[in-house]
């Protein structure tokens, strides 16, 4: 594990699966509709059973779902964390249709709703890399760049004591802990 401090927030790389991660909230890579999917989307939904999926119905009823970019929360189900954020990543099209931007918003919008609610500890996975194709190179990059603006910019604001990358295979790991050590 490599974890390095940004302002007041700890900020960790962890290798394992999500949704045995405890603490406040775990973000879910979910799709727009957010029925379920698959990859962490769908292990978040198993894991956590039918309350997620009511919940997300809920929102779907009221907003039509979330478009790319943005994030919604529900509770945590059956998980050991009290909420999931689900945002919706981008599709990788070659880099050239704004999807750096759209990923670093879903880790903004991920970690306002977070403080929206008062959480202290967030896990993220790996958000966009896996059937969205988005290379996990330059997606490390996003992610982890997005997140000490956030500590930066909004360090009056934030409540966040705990940030972890959950990354579920070795070469995202070895990525996100090499990218932490310009922190240290």
């Amino acid at each position: 594990m490599k974890k390095v401090t940004i302002g007041k927030t700890t900020v960790s790389v962890l290798s394992g699966d999500i949704t045995a991660w405890k603490g406040d909230i775990i973000v879910n890579a979910a799709n727009s509709g957010l029925l379920g999917g698959g990859g962490v989307d769908g292990a978040i939904h198993q894991a956590g059973g039918p309350e997620i999926m009511e919940q997300c119905k809920e929102i779907r009823k009221l907003q039509g779902g979330c478009p790319p970019g943005h994030a919604v929360i529900t509770g945590g189900g059956n998980l050991e964390v009290k909420h999931v954020i689900h945002t919706v990543g981008p599709i990788w099209e070659g880099g050239g249709r704004g999807e750096a931007i759209t990923l670093a918003e879903c880790y903004r919008s991920s970690l306002q709703l977070a403080n929206e609610v008062g959480a202290r500890s967030i896990a993220f996975p790996n958000i966009s890399t896996g059937i969205y194709g988005y290379p996990k190179s330059p997606a490390c990059d996003v992610a982890l760049k997005s997140v000490a603006e956030f500590l930066e910019e909004e360090q009056q604001q934030n409540q966040l004591e705990q940030i972890d990358f959950v990354c579920y295979d070795a070469e995202n790991a070895e990525l996100y802990a090499r990218w932490l050590e310009r922190y240290d």
